[in-house]
């Protein structure tokens, strides 16, 4: 009759001849499984035939009219997206959720579907989590469509059958098992030996009916077969991009940190380059004052070579012709002191050039004392606002203080009042023994009394509370005020330290413009003596002395002119060399006190003189 019941909702709701041969599927599984574990006597384990059939079909019962999504790539079509929202309506779950998802063997959906089942039983709360997931039908229809078993009175006759599946031990083991790629076909076979079948044409009827439905879930097995291959193939695909793409991510992060030591390569570069123009410029000064002492020092010997030609003169009057050729060689000296001269004229530009720097830092140093002046006038203004802020809290303080006296006096007023009221009730006791009705209203009046001023004591408690609170609140804000004043005073001492060293860097300023100033004055003394000394210098002889512009690299290392590398000339050949190379001083004929001359003049000079000593 049951069949052909079933038989006649086929003509009418194909959907419903599926829900309802399901749930005999369903039926017969949880049944058989029941008898045959009371029976089998111990634990299950994954390769019991009954619990893997029950788990075929509850994956059956759980794919009926499921929706199916749109993803990225494909069709999705799985039952962990119901089963993942039983942890957000049972708390309970999050555990055998959270495990699902941790495990490593797992990497498609319908595997972790399928753990999940396995765990739910083991914990004996399968039927607890999917009724709470049937109730909630408005989250189903997410996922389900309307005439799906989940959705209908079937699911709920499902859910009422897994009750009795609490009665089984199950010791299933997910992490070994292969979840992802097993086949989901319904045995049939088994359910068909049963004893309690009908028997005759109704047995028949039936066997001819569950083996159309073999059938057809063997076809849709084998459709989803081919769509689980595909999505196989797409998971590798994308495993493969996922691949790529962490590749790149690697080469991306190895290129960041290449650029970020490069760019503390950079940094550090640029310091050494800052601490190598400091020295630079140390150098350059050291040079400066080197120049400057061997121009006195020539200078000195040119004025001694002044008079020795003058000597000369008044005693070879008679020599005149040979003074005319020598005057052909004091043309090309007259040039070569031009560019005396000329290099003179440099420095002193040059000195100027520092001169108009030292300034520029001067008046840097009072534009920052004027700021510093300012800065020091905001502070006192603020000082000032904070000393009123001060005072104002103090009396603050001070008004606290008296309301929390008359708030003590009020308490001793009231506590004598109730001692009053006191002594006053047990007069009254004694006195009106007999008048006790008019006793109790008036000891009832002087309950409320007490009642009253315990409220009143209770207030003004909770009141000096607050104003205790207060208090402690202004003290703290008047401590805050006095770090503030002493940050000030420590502004008050940076500002006189700094304009302490603003006098002294006034000072050192003063002191080097008195001496450039000096400096000039002899410089323009010098240019007078030497256009004195251009007509009547005889004694020097004619080396070529080498223009500055003619010479880029050092004759003797070859070293490349730079501002830290300067040019020198030797006073003996007229070449220009580097420090390192010209750092010997001699005395010369033309210049009877020590000059610079290079290391080849040097050792020349040297071996002239040790082969003219005996």
């Amino acid at each position: 009759m049951c069949f052909f019941s079933s038989v006649v909702l086929a003509v009418k709701d194909p959907t419903a001849v599926e829900r309802a041969n399901l749930l005999n599927m369903a039926k017969l599984s949880i049944k058989g499984l029941i008898e045959s574990a009371l029976s089998f006597g111990r634990t299950l384990d994954s390769d019991y035939p009954p619990l893997q059939q029950f788990f075929v079909v509850m994956e059956h019962c759980l794919k009926h009219g499921l929706k199916v999504r749109k993803s990225f790539l494909s069709y999705n079509k799985t039952i962990w997206g119901p089963l993942e929202l039983v942890e957000k309506l049972y708390p309970e779950a999050e555990e055998i959720a959270a495990s699902v998802r941790d495990l490593p063997g797992l990497k498609t959906p319908l595997g972790r579907a399928r753990a999940w089942l396995r765990l739910a039983l083991m914990q004996k709360k399968m039927a607890d989590y999917l009724r709470c997931l049937i109730i909630q039908r408005d989250l189903l229809s997410e996922f389900y469509e309307y005439h799906a078993l989940m959705m209908e009175e079937e699911g709920a006759v499902i859910v009422g059958l897994l009750v009795g599946l609490n009665v089984i031990d199950a010791n299933l083991c997910v992490k070994g098992e292969d979840l992802d790629s097993q086949v989901g076909v319904i045995d049939f076979s088994v359910y068909l030996k049963s004893d309690d079948d009908i028997g005759g044409k109704e047995r028949n009827v039936q066997i001819a009916a569950i083996l159309d439905q073999k059938n057809y879930v063997e076809e849709l097995n084998r459709q989803l077969n081919s769509t689980v291959s595909s999505l196989h193939a797409r998971v590798d695909s994308l495993e493969k991009s996922n691949t790529k793409l962490i590749e790149e991510l690697a080469i991306a992060k190895n290129n960041i940190i290449k650029l970020q030591e490069e760019n503390h390569q950079l940094r550090s570069e640029n310091t050494l380059i800052l601490m190598k123009t400091q020295h630079h410029l140390e150098a350059a000064k050291v040079d400066v004052e080197a120049e400057l002492q061997t121009y006195k020092h020539s200078r000195q010997g040119l004025d001694e070579m002044y008079n020795e030609a003058r000597r000369q003169l008044r005693e070879e009057a008679q020599l005149r012709q040979d003074m005319e050729n020598e005057l052909v060689v004091q043309v090309s000296m007259k040039h070569e002191i031009e560019l005396a001269m000329k290099l003179l004229e440099k420095d002193i530009h040059e000195k100027q050039d520092t001169l108009i720097g030292l300034r520029q830092q001067l008046d840097e140093v009072k534009a920052i004392n004027v700021e510093m002046y300012q800065k020091l006038q905001v502070s006192e203004d603020a000082m000032k606002e904070k000393n009123e802020i001060i005072s104002r809290l103090e009396d603050k303080t001070n008004q606290i203080n008296a309301t929390m006296k008359q708030l003590e006096q009020r308490l001793q007023q009231a506590e004598k009042a109730q001692m009053e009221a006191e002594a006053e009730d047990e007069k009254l006791k004694q006195e009106y023994v007999n008048k006790s009705e008019s006793l109790q209203k008036e000891f009832s009046q002087k309950e409320k009394q007490l009642l009253q001023l315990e409220t009143d004591l209770k207030i003004e408690k909770e009141w000096r509370q607050t104003l205790e609170d207060d208090l402690q609140k202004e003290k703290e804000t008047v401590s805050h005020l006095r770090t503030e004043t002493q940050e000030i005073v420590n502004l008050k001492k940076e500002f006189l330290k700094l304009q302490e060293k603003n006098k002294h860097l006034k000072s050192i300023c003063e002191d080097q413009e008195a001496a450039l100033q000096e400096l000039a004055s002899k410089l323009s003394e010098s240019k007078l003596k030497i256009e004195d000394i251009k007509e009547a210098n005889k004694a020097l002889q004619g080396q070529v002395w080498l223009k500055d512009k003619e010479a880029t690299h050092c004759k003797l290392c070859e070293k490349e002119f730079s501002l830290s590398k300067r040019k020198h000339h030797c006073r003996n050949c007229g070449e220009i060399f580097c420090n390192a190379c010209s750092d010997n001083e001699l005395p010369l004929p033309s210049s009877p006190k020590p000059v610079r001359v290079c290391d080849s003049c040097h050792a020349i000079l040297i071996q002239r003189c040790s082969s003219n000593v005996p």
